[in-house]
């Protein structure tokens, strides 16, 4: 399946890594960071918690980024920075103010940090809110990046989701936006159901990402299309994230296209024609 063959091949590019002796080599075992801030990554990971998720899916999601950040592959990730560890923050968002800060700024260099980051992940209660505003979640991910104390060499938002975005600014302006300030989008699109009859549904998901949703250097996405795919698909997404490993193009990731092909404004355009509002 290309989908484990490309896993295999990340896997492949982070062992290089390891010496002879099976040690890891990296600038962060030569020197510490200069400061307390300084991190390799600042990044955060933004959960689409809307009606169109149901409880399933929700808990479901939260236990693909719980069994990702405790991961061998993540873990070994984080030592491929020059500092050797990140900045996290994890975010819930639905409609246009509908954005919370599940687990705050998390420093992660080792094994404790993770599991101490996976556990605050588990502890907070599921919930659902109305709407969808991808907008929103970026704008307030961005806020968040803008006023921490952290010095990232990279700064990323991460946008998971199963809809198009309906409220809020128009998507790919927040995204032109958001680039511009230095952040790099990444996405991962849920295409876990058929279209429904609700009319707010759109069969390709992963294209709407690649158009109008993501951004910035080395911008990408991986579509779930199953929920047997759920967690190595964002395990996989967050070991590229954090040692910034761009592989081949291959069907498990997906890259911005230069053509257009579908409208940034399809989610917006179904919710009024459903709603009229």
């Amino acid at each position: 399946m290309p989908y484990v063959r490309s896993w295999l091949l990340l896997l492949a590019m982070l062992s290089a890594s390891w010496t002879a002796s099976g040690a890891w080599t990296t600038r962060a075992q030569a020197a510490e960071p200069r400061d307390a801030g300084q991190v390799d990554v600042e990044l955060v990971l933004a959960v689409d918690v809307s009606y169109s998720m149901d409880l399933d899916e929700l808990a479901l999601q939260r236990d693909g980024y719980i069994s990702a950040v405790t991961s061998e592959e993540f873990l070994n990730a984080l030592k491929l920075g020059p500092n050797g560890r990140v900045a996290m923050a994890y975010v819930e968002w639905a409609g246009s103010d509908e954005q919370k800060l599940v687990v705050d700024w998390t420093v992660i260099g080792n094994a404790d940090d993770a599991a101490g980051f996976a556990d605050a992940i588990r502890q907070a209660p599921l919930r659902r809110v109305y709407r969808t505003s991808i907008s929103g979640a970026m704008e307030f991910s961005a806020t968040l990046i803008e006023g921490n104390a952290f010095k990232g060499l990279r700064r990323v938002i991460d946008i998971s989701g199963d809809g198009t975005n309906n409220q809020g600014p128009m998507v790919d302006m927040t995204r032109d936006d958001l680039v511009k300030r230095g952040i790099t989008i990444n996405g991962l699109p849920l295409i876990l159901k058929e279209p429904a009859g609700s009319m707010l549904d759109i069969p390709q998901l992963d294209i709407y990402y690649e158009d109008c949703v993501i951004g910035g250097p080395g911008a990408f996405v991986i579509p779930v299309r199953g929920t047997h795919e759920f967690a190595t698909a964002i395990k996989t997404k967050l070991v590229l994230e954090i040692a910034g490993v761009k592989p081949p193009p291959e069907q498990i990731v997906h890259y911005a296209s230069d053509e257009k092909r579908v409208s940034c404004t399809i989610g917006e355009r179904m919710w009024m024609e459903r709603w009229g509002n």
